[in-house]
């Protein structure tokens, strides 16, 4: 429900509901070590549970992920 996908709003990469946050951006920010209070400090639109949702995205997707063995 706080990660929308639509074709009109940044080439339809998953983006925080309301805004033009891509989801890959707040993962990468969070890879790279930043702290959440930094994200929120840096995007005051945002709310903690955005950050929650965009792992949970994250976590989604590696869990559909399917890797095909060679026979």
């Amino acid at each position: 429900e706080r990660i929308e996908i639509r074709t009109d709003v940044m080439m339809g990469k998953p983006c925080i509901r309301g805004t033009r946050i891509p989801v890959y951006l707040i993962l990468q920010k969070l890879a790279a070590g930043e702290a959440p209070e930094q994200i929120l400090g840096a995007y005051p639109q945002l709310k903690p549970e955005d950050i929650q949702a965009c792992l949970q995205y994250a976590a989604n997707l590696a869990l559909e992920e399917v890797v095909l063995a060679e026979a």
